[in-house]
Parts: C-alpha cells; sequence; structure tokens
C-alpha cells in the first residue's frame, strides 16, 4: 500500500465511521464528517496533511495517486 492509497482507506474510514455513528449515537457525528470535508479542501489547495505525515514516518512508499 502506498501514502496516496493510504490516505483515501483512512479518510474513507473515518467518514464512514462518523457516519454510521450519526445514524445510530447521535447526530452532532456529522460535525466530524464536515471537518473532514473542509480538512480534504484545505489539502488540495496547502498539501499539508497530518496524516500524510504520520504515514510517510511509517515508512510507506509513495508514487503517483491514481495512476
Amino acid at each position: 500500500m502506498t501514502v496516496e492509497r493510504a490516505i483515501l482507506f483512512v479518510v474513507g474510514l473515518l467518514v464512514l465511521a462518523s457516519v454510521l455513528l450519526a445514524v445510530y449515537v447521535n447526530i452532532n457525528w456529522l460535525w466530524l464528517t464536515g471537518i473532514l470535508g473542509a480538512h480534504l479542501m484545505q489539502a488540495s489547495f496547502t498539501g499539508l496533511c497530518p496524516v500524510v505525515m504520520v504515514l510517510k514516518k511509517i515508512g510507506l512508499p509513495q508514487k503517483a495517486g491514481f495512476a
């Protein structure tokens, strides 16, 4: 798995988890979904993503994201 694929997996997992928590626990979990969406937009402009930094530190290889 590469950093690019792992970040898609992590964000997708968090979005699904927050939606399920909103449905079954409390609607306020949808704030997490909104925050994730805002972070994705911010990361697309700045290139700064803390999760990517962590994935690089654990040694995942990098290559073109959607090749």
